[in-house]
């Protein structure tokens, strides 16, 4: 009987999960398609920003994402980025890799229309190995990623990264 019991408690467990994976399926499948978009990257905290623009493929079959894109800055710089995420409830993690071309580590949460990433570098940035990103969806048609930096001098928050992106 007890055995019984614990079984039990562990499907009923595994069944509500279930959902809670459908649920970020949802919410990444109107991601897909190709999407263009401007912003400003900042190259090192303290530095002028540069415009970019930039191009993305993005593909969200289930609970997971790639996006495939680059972005072009300075007129004559264009650098291939890409992000795979997978997502377990509204739990994530994966890879980005940016202009550097080195695969950072990616992990976090959804909250509402906003995930919410903690980055490792693959590399030493602004300093240290550590920074956030979001990647906030508004509607079916336009979307945020932003990638948020903690300048070592002053201990603030600096957002180094903001590309808006819209539906093509």
């Amino acid at each position: 009987m007890h055995r019984q019991a614990c079984l039990l408690a562990i499907l009923a467990g595994l069944c509500t999960a279930i959902p809670a994976a459908a649920d970020d399926a949802g919410f990444l499948q109107p991601l897909n398609g190709n999407w263009t978009g401007t912003g400003k990257v900042l190259r090192k905290i303290g530095g002028a920003p540069i415009n970019v623009s930039c191009k993305f493929n993005i593909s969200a079959p289930g609970s997971s994402i790639s996006m495939k894109g680059n972005c072009r800055g300075l007129l004559v710089v264009n650098r291939p980025i890409s992000a795979e995420l997978a997502a377990r409830g509204t739990r994530y993690s994966g890879t980005y890799i940016g202009p550097s071309g080195a695969a950072s580590q990616l992990s976090g949460t959804r909250q509402g229309s906003v995930i919410n990433l903690a980055v490792r570098w693959a590399r030493p940035v602004n300093g240290d190995r550590n920074a956030s990103m979001t990647i906030r969806r508004q509607g079916g048609s336009q979307l945020t990623i932003e990638t948020i930096d903690k300048d070592r001098t002053s201990g603030k928050s600096v957002v180094t990264s903001e590309i808006d992106l819209r539906r093509q």
